[in-house]
């Protein structure tokens, strides 16, 4: 008998209210970004509140500029996440029915391209009020963490985005149908809880590396460091995990069963490790030019 965990019965919403005819739930993963991106916010407030982190004394944005640029990442993370699942995962669906673009609620969104709406979001705001760029893209990346622990909790609440089928003792039975459909297991499919393995690396491990790197290292007074961290640190946490996680059905095929999207023999590479590998090269690029950078002071 293959020893597995029972799916905790969780509901994927926390409460719902009917108004006037109309139904308003609050979902868990609806509660987990708007924790994340306030937990993130007081974390970078934090630390743009204490001077002797950055060169001479002075933090590379007030306070009240940092709420001001919550507001270009709140719609950075929105319009990236849901432009890059269409462009990335389903084009073709996405292009014949345009329509369903705008339904964010339905699911659908790329860490990726929340990570490139967030780019684009705090260059267009560090360029407008003239602010060091990388200075500020290492107070960003600080505050990332927390979101994907919550983010990444609430995808595995949704019986969401899980692993391949194992038989290691701490494998989930996720009660989904397709979660279930795995031919080749008699009974329960058990699967790798890949979320709770990106919740642990990205959020918690990527997490507290970067706030040592912060207060313990004074990272902030070498420009790049901290958000080369980020960026490498994601971008090999989500390549190693998607060797055990389910890829996409619609990458998926009797001939492609592990969901390659580039392959050659018997060695691929999935969706999810395609796009981490440009964040491993940048963050590699932003912590050799940070090293080479002459360092303030202690």
């Amino acid at each position: 008998m293959i020893a597995l965990l029972p799916f905790p019965d969780i509901a994927p919403e926390i409460f719902s209210i009917s108004l006037f005819g109309m139904t308003f739930a609050l979902r868990w993963y609806a509660l987990a970004y708007i924790v994340g991106i306030l937990l993130g916010w007081r974390l970078a407030v934090r630390a743009a509140a204490t001077p002797r982190l950055w060169p001479a004394q002075t933090p590379v944005m007030s306070p009240a500029r940092l709420e001001d640029l919550l507001t270009w990442i709140i719609i950075g993370v929105i319009v990236g996440g849901r432009l890059g699942y269409v462009l990335f995962y389903q084009p073709g669906f996405y292009l014949s029915n345009p329509s369903q673009i705008i339904k964010v609620w339905e699911g659908g969104m790329s860490f990726h391209g929340g990570a490139l709406g967030v780019i684009l979001a705090a260059l267009f705001y560090t360029w407008r009020r003239a602010i060091p760029k990388i200075s500020a893209g290492d107070l960003i990346a600080l505050g990332i963490p927390p979101g994907l622990l919550l983010g990444r909790l609430a995808n595995f609440i949704n019986a969401e985005l899980w692993g391949r089928p194992t038989d290691l003792p701490w494998g989930v039975a996720f009660p989904t149908e397709a979660a279930q459909y795995c031919p080749q297991v008699v009974g329960l499919c058990a699967r790798h809880p890949s979320q709770l393995y990106e919740a642990a690396l990205e959020g918690v491990v990527l997490g507290g590396v970067l706030i040592w790197l912060a207060w313990r290292k004074r990272a902030f007074k070498t420009p790049g460091v901290i958000m080369g961290t980020f960026l490498a640190g994601y971008g090999i946490a989500r390549f190693l995990v998607e060797l055990v996680r389910q890829p996409d059905a619609q990458f998926v095929s009797p001939s492609n069963p592990l969901g390659y999207v580039w392959q050659i023999g018997d060695l691929g590479l999935t969706m999810g490790q395609i796009l981490s590998l440009p964040m491993i090269a940048v963050g590699g690029l932003l912590i050799l030019r940070a090293r080479r950078l002459p360092r303030t002071e202690p």
